[in-house]
């Protein structure tokens, strides 16, 4: 099976580095000298010694800020394996001034566990209330089109009655996704800190709960297809010269890229964008310059058969009609990321694949109340709110709504005096 991309997310302290600390414990993807070294137990360090105390977090929380203060601040990715499936994993910082790291890693993951702290609700409450940053989190990655979403209802070993606990807990969420009309994968009793139901199932039926662990679950979970039915889109990143006497490639440019959706193979007819030159694909290489059949998510290097003006942003496509919309003017869900407010006005510069173009804001529509999922109307998104917004571009792109594409259908805003990385953006559809 495919690798695995899944983060961690949730809210501040909810277990989410602990749960990441366990899973690469108990699969045995810890080398004993990094193991060594998050175990304390006064003067010692010897993981080995029965009175030893592993902190899990640490296996994630590597930057010293994080260290100190006992928080996720940076997404860390960590890797391992099982006999059945490679994962990936990103663990997502909590804080809400830490939402624009959590949406970097959710934007390219295929799943999400969310982390709910039992112990910070009202679980004796059969209609108890969730915490503001789950749903926040939740809803995050409802909009960036993570396919498949687990609850992980954390340290039930840590209240007087887990059962009841789990099950008030399960009733919120399941009416907080019905309500925001998200599909949830599974709601699963687990406890980080002790390892229950988190690699190996849970004997008796736990809290009631009779499923997979979340490590079992996770290895038979999809990955995101490939967008391989949409039409050809090929975002130029490189170009490569050779010289006359290279008989390979008969002198002509290699463009390498990362096919963004459908695919590409020889004989194929293609047109530069932007302009209105057309060219036939002569070759497709691989990495190791051997020719193939290309297909969304793979890099490929691209040979026409003449020479055209194609420069890195520049992007290939193909020549259907009616399925990539050129326009200059975009509809779009935008998560904000940055300190300063987005305001009506601002320009911002606006990267699509490897393409720069400047971008007005025309019109902030409404801003999404995470709390009633209400469309509230608004005249600026601060940070860390996410909104519907208009945007006017200085020169056309050729897009398809994020509905129908993730690769496509996203860009990011950035600030044009600093550079840094200022909002996620969905688009919605064209005017």
């Amino acid at each position: 099976m495919d690798a695995l991309r899944f983060i961690t997310c949730g809210s501040v302290d909810d277990g989410k580095s602990t749960l990441i600390g366990r899973l690469l414990l108990d699969a045995r993807a810890v080398l004993q000298d990094h193991l060594a070294g998050v175990t304390r137990q006064g003067q010692q360090a010897d993981p080995d010694d029965a009175g030893a105390t592993v902190d899990l977090a640490l296996l994630t929380d590597g930057l010293s800020a994080e260290r100190e203060q006992g928080i996720t601040i940076d997404v860390a990715y960590r890797y391992f394996s099982t006999e059945q499936r490679k994962f990936i994993i990103g663990d997502a910082p909590g804080h809400e001034q830490y939402t624009r790291n959590m949406v970097t890693a959710a934007s390219s993951a295929h799943a999400a566990v969310v982390l709910v702290d039992a112990t910070k609700l009202q679980w004796t409450d059969p209609h108890l209330k969730l915490l503001p940053q789950t749903r926040r989190h939740t809803l995050l990655l409802h909009l960036l089109r993570v396919p498949s979403v687990v609850f992980a209802i954390n340290k039930l070993d840590a209240v007087d009655d887990a059962g009841v606990a789990f099950v008030h807990i399960e009733r919120a969420l399941r009416a907080f996704t019905q309500e925001a009309g998200i599909q949830a994968r599974a709601i699963i009793p687990v406890s980080a800190l002790k390892g229950w139901n988190v690699v190996e199932s849970a004997n008796d039926a736990w809290c009631g709960y009779s499923g997979p662990s979340l490590l079992e679950l996770l290895e038979q979970l999809p990955v995101t297809p490939a967008d391989v039915a949409l039409p050809f889109a090929f975002p130029v990143q490189w170009v490569e010269k050779f010289s006359s006497s290279a008989d390979t490639h008969q002198g002509r440019r290699v463009f390498w890229g990362r096919l963004a959706s459908g695919q590409v193979q020889p004989g194929d007819t293609v047109r530069v964008f932007p302009g209105q030159q057309n060219a036939t694909v002569a070759q497709v290489l691989n990495a190791v310059r051997l020719p193939f059949k290309a297909q969304a998510n793979q890099s490929a290097g691209v040979v026409l058969d003449r020479e055209v003006d194609v420069s890195r942003g520049d992007w290939l496509i193909t020549q259907e009609a009616g399925l990539l919309t050129e326009t200059r003017e975009l509809h779009a869900t935008v998560a904000w990321l940055d300190d300063e407010p987005l305001v009506v006005g601002r320009v911002y510069w606006l990267l699509h694949g490897h393409r720069w173009v400047k971008a007005k804001v025309k019109q902030v529509s409404y801003r999404l109340n995470i709390h009633n999922l209400a469309q509230e109307a608004a005249t600026q998104l601060e940070p860390n709110a996410i909104g519907h917004v208009e945007l006017a571009l200085q020169e056309p792109l050729a897009i398809v709504p994020f509905a129908q594409s993730r690769s496509l259908g996203c860009c990011i805003l950035a600030d044009t005096a600093s550079h840094k990385t200022s909002g996620a953006v969905l688009l919605s559809k064209t005017p």
